[in-house]
């Protein structure tokens, strides 16, 4: 079956976990082309040298002091608009021309989706955020959220809409509102499933800064040793040592962790939550999707929801791993056989259709 598979560009999470079923697809002979954005697409051609990956220009989110500025991400867009236009119709055009799917796949792309609309083809979504207009909502968003909730609902709502059918990944398990919709177990990479895991004494610390040196300061007043990615160097500073980036030193770090300490990302926190980790989010601002998986790992009792990061936080945190640990103790996952099965029943129901 040929197959067009979308790619939205912003965050690695999107990129990491359609590689596994973009190989999958290969495997069982589909025939597959991909079009992705930014740092999507250049994980992809690397990991897929063999396949067609036509690049094209996506959204992107301007940050400022470790929060997103969407009046300069809006700004920003706008600059960009006809120079993003114009390669994305050129990039539609040479897909009309060289390739006829009888499906799309969109991990959260618009431009894979469009395709499929206008080609009246059907379309499959696969991601996490869905969660947010297809489920029933089983957690106390506060006040001051209610707002960001709102406006992500409706970004989301008008994402992918009218698709044939939503998998949505997730680590906790909320009644659906919606038809044509199911839940799977995260899409979690070879090398996570393939590590073994151990409890150690260390807390790997994952940030985005490269010059938070507050952060260092306040994990200084704990006796626990703290090994932090994302400063793009190798420092030690007593019991807080700063790690260059390395993807196999990083899971083998997470894998033997005692705990985990970062932002409210959905990937890294699922494959915390698979090697049984205790973890404490700290959401980016103003990215409700971050504090939307913050609040529901609070809500399951796999880990602490904070919004600043005080050494009276860590304290209380590392006082509770424990608890969180025995509560992640019953939390299950045979890899990704569930999603895969789901996947090759709606492609066969798709095929007999024809």
């Amino acid at each position: 079956m040929k197959i067009l598979y979308g790619v939205v560009g912003e965050g690695m999470g999107h990129s990491t976990r359609s590689s596994v079923l973009i190989r999958h697809l290969l495997e069982n002979q589909h025939e597959v082309i991909i079009v992705a954005s930014d740092r999507a697409y250049h994980y992809l051609k690397n990991n897929f040298p063999g396949c067609q990956i036509l690049e094209i220009e996506g959204y992107k989110f301007i940050y400022e002091h470790g929060a997103v500025d969407r009046s300069r991400s809006l700004t920003e867009l706008i600059k960009r608009l006809p120079e993003m236009l114009a390669k994305n119709v050129k990039q539609f055009i040479k897909l009309c021309g060289d390739f006829n799917p009888a499906v799309v796949i969109s991990d959260f792309d618009s431009f894979a989706y469009t395709f499929g609309v206008l080609n009246d083809l059907p379309i499959i979504s696969i991601d996490n955020i869905q969660m947010l207009n297809r489920s029933e909502i089983e957690i106390d968003i506060p006040q001051k959220y209610q707002g960001d909730f709102k406006l992500a609902k409706a970004i989301v709502k008008s994402k992918l809409p009218g698709a044939q059918h939503y998998m949505i990944t997730s680590f906790f398990y909320p009644k659906l509102r919606k038809e044509r919709t199911t839940l799977y177990p995260p899409i979690l990479r070879p090398e996570i499933l393939n590590q073994e895991t151990s409890t150690g004494n260390h807390v790997v610390v994952y940030q985005t800064s490269t010059s938070d040196h507050e952060l260092i300061e306040t994990l200084k007043t704990s006796d626990c040793e703290f090994r932090v990615y994302g400063f793009r160097r190798n420092e030690n500073h007593g019991n807080v040592i700063l790690k260059d980036f390395s993807e196999k030193g990083f899971v083998e770090d997470l894998a033997s962790a005692r705990a985990v300490i970062a932002n409210g990302g959905f990937s890294l926190m699922s494959e915390a939550v698979f090697f049984g980790k205790p973890y404490l989010a700290m959401p980016v601002k103003k990215q409700f999707e971050q504090v939307f998986n913050s609040l529901y790992l609070e809500k399951m009792g796999y880990g602490m929801f904070c919004e600043e990061l005080t050494a009276e936080t860590v304290r209380t945190f590392l006082s509770r791993t424990d608890e969180y640990a025995r509560h992640l103790e019953s939390y299950k996952q045979d890899g990704n056989e569930l999603i895969k099965r789901g996947l090759d029943a709606l492609l066969g129901e798709i095929e007999n259709k024809k």
